[in-house]
């Protein structure tokens, strides 16, 4: 009797409807793959989804749901990409970021050894690597140390990415975990920090800048990059996802002449923003509100970030776009959504 065609595998894409998991999943399907992505109840994002993903509705948090999400045929082959995180500019603690961060991330790994997933990968952050002196290239580690980090976040995705790499060294999970830095582009329907920072720019309200640099990824390099671990990803082993470092002032002319924007010129010392981030923290308790230029993110501004992405560009093959198209595009799309309103140059 002829053999029986074996089924393809089946991608299972949690935080599907954030931009990177949206782009992963579109990766995918752009290379013929079977798509399952996980989104929470009432996610707006979800629309945005392509329609050939199947989704299931469900939380990291949530084992019961997992167990849904995690559910195929006898035999079927499952692939897991584990996107799904809380990502915050406010440094102090939170229950909810560490259940997402953590605690989610520890579900999935139980979920994969359950259900014998043949691979995991896992999106980590550069924030949960140790910071290296300014001038010296930041490279992927073979330990997390989680208190040694900068902010809650950070601890939380240092953590999160130990317990993978115990779980390949105890438990024979077959994972590999890729570290971008801050990740940019279209379809941002989130609005994470760098499409907030374009909008606030275009909307005049970016009085000033803070002596630092960016070191953000467009989303579909990710993607790219994140998909390409699946095969050629070694078991075990990090990737660090990064780009060029761009100054804030660089940031504010790139801005100004592709919008029209009259470019600001103020950049405040390193030292003046650490003042105003930790003043922000205070105004920020006493509102109730978490504020955008917390010091946690004056800090991210400010810190080395020159990161070493040779190792993903030898083995997954990473490949970059200048970042100045990057801002264009998401521009672009922002003009679409009528979030900016550009003006002649």
């Amino acid at each position: 009797m002829p053999e029986q065609d074996q089924q393809p595998p089946l991608y299972l894409v949690t935080g599907v409807a954030g931009n990177l998991g949206s782009s992963v999943a579109a990766r995918l399907l752009a290379d013929g793959q079977d798509v399952r992505g996980l989104v929470l109840p009432g996610d707006p994002a979800a629309d945005r989804v392509p329609d050939q993903v199947s989704l299931h509705t469900g939380d990291v948090t949530d084992t019961v749901s997992l167990q849904r999400f995690f559910a195929a045929e006898s035999g079927r082959e499952l692939v897991v990409i584990h996107t799904a995180a809380i990502v915050t500019v406010d440094g102090g603690f939170s229950q909810k970021v560490h259940d997402v961060n953590v605690t989610g991330t520890q579900n999935i790994i139980d979920a994969c050894l359950t259900h014998n997933v043949r691979k995991l990968v896992y999106v980590g952050s550069t924030g949960g690597i140790l910071e290296t002196p300014f001038g010296v290239p930041i490279t992927e580690p073979d330990r997390f140390d989680p208190d040694a980090v900068v902010g809650y976040y950070g601890w939380t995705k240092a953590t999160a990415s130990q317990l993978v790499l115990d779980a390949v060294r105890n438990q024979g999970l077959d994972a590999t975990l890729v570290y971008p830095t801050g990740i940019a582009g279209p379809d941002d329907y989130a609005f994470g920090p760098v499409t907030s920072f374009i909008i606030d720019y275009c909307d005049g309200k970016m009085k000033a800048g803070i002596e630092g640099s960016f070191n953000a990824v467009d989303v579909r390099d990710l993607a790219d990059a994140t998909v390409a671990a699946v095969e050629r990803g070694r078991t075990g082993e990090g990737y660090i996802l990064g780009n060029e470092c761009v100054s804030m002032e660089e940031m504010f002319r790139v801005l100004s002449d592709l919008t029209g924007t009259p470019q600001v010129t103020t950049i405040l010392p390193a030292g003046a923003g650490k003042v105003l981030g930790h003043v922000s923290d205070l105004i920020g308790r006493v509102l109730g509100k978490n504020l955008r230029m917390t010091s946690f993110a004056v800090y991210n501004l400010t810190r080395n970030n020159l990161f070493d992405s040779s190792k993903a560009r030898r083995e997954l093959g990473f490949q970059t776009r200048p970042f100045g198209d990057t801002l264009a595009d998401t521009i672009d799309w922002l003009e679409r959504e009528g979030r900016v309103i550009t003006r002649a140059a």
